[in-house]
């Protein structure tokens, strides 16, 4: 079908096709990537199993990259899509581990470069140790975080993995985004659905501690603390073998002048873990903040907690806060998470109680799933296809704005844009991003005008700087609001509108050209998968109706089938410790 279209169109171009862009792939210099051309060549898109089927099993690996750790772990994963809508939205139903790797030190090549060579030692030996083939692996999310930011460092990376093959998601995680992903994957976020109370996340790793703070499952605000488990090294004569500058203030602080190759003693070491345990307790707890304490926040601090269930800790450091993990890998870790746990025991990080664990270190996305839909081209604005299409690995950020049935606040949609670009660390205007809103209500002309002109402000750089304009919505309305921002607010930015899509902050898009006659662009979906997800189909609903809901386990992600429990009680006697149910 689609080859007989090629033969047609190269018989006589007629003017429908260069507008939507079908002779794209002849535009491009002999040097350039053809890979999106090939995407598309794997038959029609019907064949696809994930376009006919409710029901579909992924096999996902995630690899996490930090300053400190690296891991590899992999899934599988069950999908399910909840309506009979072709362009509804697969829910992670349940999730298995089939191999954990160890957690290896990242490897560095120098003070600031990873080595990537031995990296993909360390990737390769995971794919051995789980036994699996590059071929068998359907989706993946790559992680980078910390030091592996850097450029020259996500460089090299990239072009390794690429090369290891499979289509992976390569999600690069500043501060903020990084909070974001250690909430979801610590369980904070599912506890604070649970519990129907504010939680704090406090994700300590190697470099940096991440604050999240979640209510209803969702992540209100994030920081970002200059405190982790291997800002100071030592070897097995306790010399300095590493060193941040951050290490170097945090020893200053317990009294010591610190330099790289200085011999220490066991107990300083013990000095300076304690006197660090105190700096988070007082970059949590002392307002206004004190000075000394101040220039170690790596963002703006959260200055008020408001009312706080509790408090949970995952990273590596947490390992040792509950007490999980008892070997000693020469850096601060053990002694940073054990001088916490006293701190706990002692009160002073009271009034917070600490919740149970879930995962500590393996708190971050432990994987991707993957779907394709396909949009019709009748429900979209697609300014120009040529230019706009094909798309890989578009990042959605959904800025949380619900509009009101009756007039929308063009103002609150801004300042929501705003934030949340901020938040995801995507405030340059070069970086393309495709903006999910919700849509509910009628479509009048007011309303979709002032709709169109909250997302006029909120990307005002953008369309200044003329870069293409991505729109998602689940509404109806994508026609009127393309032609509104071209026409009535003179965007000069070439715009795609597509409606009928649910997508969520985590996902990545990949956008096709648009297929000719048919109209319709192919779209895959691709999302992080965390452990225990709340951002499911029915997060609220499963919270309360835990009780009678015998397959807790299908919704909660844990995938493995044996704690079906129907009276109240038991459910908290086994399984995992989820706290205390208010039903």
């Amino acid at each position: 079908m689609a080859e007989d279209e090629d033969n047609k169109q190269d018989a006589g171009h007629k003017m429908a096709d260069h507008v939507y862009g079908q002779t794209f792939q002849h535009e491009h210099d002999e040097d350039a990537d053809h890979e999106h051309d090939e995407w598309e060549s794997d038959g029609p898109l019907e064949e696809n199993p994930l376009w006919i089927a409710d029901n579909v099993t992924l096999t996902t690996v995630g690899i996490d990259i930090g300053s400190s750790g690296t891991q590899v772990i992999f899934s599988k994963i069950r999908l399910r899509r909840l309506a009979e809508d072709l362009t509804s939205r697969y829910y992670v139903v349940s999730r298995d581990t089939i191999y954990l790797s160890p957690v290896s030190l990242t490897p560095y090549a120098s003070e600031t470069r990873i080595d990537d060579v031995k990296l993909r030692q360390i990737i390769d030996d995971a794919y051995n140790g789980a036994g699996v083939e590059k071929k068998d692996i359907d989706t993946g999310a790559v992680i980078l975080t910390g030091e592996a930011l850097r450029r020259e460092n996500a460089q090299a990376i990239s072009t390794m993995l690429a090369e290891a093959g499979g289509e992976f998601v390569c999600a690069t995680a500043g501060h903020h985004m990084e909070s974001m992903l250690a909430a979801y994957g610590s369980g904070a976020s599912a506890a604070s659905l649970e519990g129907q109370m504010r939680v704090l996340n406090v994700d300590i790793g190697g470099g940096t501690t991440k604050l999240g703070l979640i209510q209803g499952g969702k992540v209100m605000v994030t920081a970002a603390v200059h405190i982790g488990g291997r800002l100071q090294v030592v070897d097995e004569n306790f010399k300095i073998v590493r060193l941040d500058p951050a290490g170097r203030t945090h020893a200053r602080r317990a009294g010591f002048d610190w330099k790289l190759g200085d011999t220490v003693t066991s107990e300083q070491l013990d000095k300076v873990a304690d006197v660090m345990a105190d700096t988070l307790v007082a970059a949590l707890k002392a307002r206004p903040i004190p000075h000394d304490v101040g220039h170690l926040y790596l963002t703006d601090p959260i200055e008020d907690f408001g009312q706080l269930g509790g408090i949970m800790f995952s990273g590596g450091v947490a390992e040792y806060i509950y007490g999980r993990e008892e070997r000693d890998f020469g850096d601060m870790g053990k002694r940073l998470g054990t001088a916490i746990a006293r701190k706990v025991a002692e009160g002073k990080f009271l009034p917070w109680p600490m919740l149970p664990a879930r995962e500590c270190i393996r708190a971050t996305a432990l994987g991707a799933s993957e779907y394709s839909v396909q949009l019709s081209g009748n429900t979209s604005y697609i300014s120009n296809p040529g230019k706009l299409l094909p798309r890989r690995n578009l990042q959605v950020i959904q800025p949380p704005f619900e509009p009101t049935m009756e007039d929308i606040d063009a103002g609150a949609l801004a300042k929501a844009i705003i934030s949340h670009r901020k938040a995801f660390e995507l405030e340059d205007a070069e970086t393309e991003i495709a903006l999910a809103l919700r849509w509910l209500g009628s479509p009048s002309y007011e309303r979709i005008h002032a709709f169109a002109q909250g997302i006029r402000i909120g990307l005002a750089d953008k369309i200044d700087a003329k870069k293409p304009i991505y729109v998602m919505l689940d509404g109806d309305v994508a026609q009127t609001l393309g032609a509104l921002l071209r026409e009535e607010l003179h965007v000069e930015s070439e715009i795609l509108v597509i409606d009928g899509v649910m997508l969520m902050d985590f996902d990545y898009i990949d956008l096709g050209k648009v297929r000719v006659p048919s109209f319709t662009v192919p779209v895959t979906i691709k999302s992080l998968v965390f452990s225990e997800d709340p951002r499911g189909p029915r997060a609220k609903e499963i919270i309360h109706h835990r009780s009678e809901d015998d397959h807790g386990h299908d919704h909660h992600g844990h995938g493995h089938g044996h704690h079906h429990h129907h009276d109240h009680d038991h459910g908290h006697k086994h399984g995992h410790d989820h706290g205390d149910h208010k039903h």
